[in-house]
């Protein structure tokens, strides 16, 4: 669940610089990628039911 969070954070973070800073339209781009990947993650991982601790 952290490595869930720290994806999404990171993509919020590249997302505002990518908004904000006119010329690095790029990192935008890599926000959204990383958070659909982070998406991907975590509907697999619980998809699958995950471990019972």
């Amino acid at each position: 669940m952290a490595l869930f969070l720290f994806l999404v954070l990171a993509a919020v973070v590249l997302g505002l610089i990518g908004v904000v800073v006119e010329g690095l339209f790029y990192l935008l781009v890599i926000g959204v990628v990383v958070f659909v990947c982070a998406l991907t993650y975590f509907a697999l991982r619980f998809r699958r039911g995950g471990r019972r601790r």
